[in-house]
């Protein structure tokens, strides 16, 4: 019998993150919240290029349209605030 894959990932903390358009802010406060443990090679190279490089460190990133778009597909090992 297997595992349900939903168990113990539900809740607010597990919600992904929601990144802010270009109009509303110039820069975003990025925080790594999750590790990339498990992940795909491709997310790490994601976290790389935004600069983050360790486990709850804070950048600070330009609200470009590639920029967004790199944080939308690691969007749920990351949270947004407007800088």
């Amino acid at each position: 019998m297997g595992r349900n894959p939903a168990v113990g990932r539900q809740g607010p903390r597990h919600h992904a993150a929601v990144i802010p358009s270009e109009d509303t802010a110039k820069a975003l406060e990025v925080k790594q919240i999750r590790s990339t443990i498990g992940h795909p090679e491709t997310m790490r190279r994601t976290l790389e290029a935004l600069g983050l490089h360790r486990h709850q460190q804070t950048v600070r990133v330009a609200n470009t349209a590639s920029a967004r778009g790199m944080l939308f597909k690691v969007r749920h090992l990351i949270q947004i605030k407007p800088a």
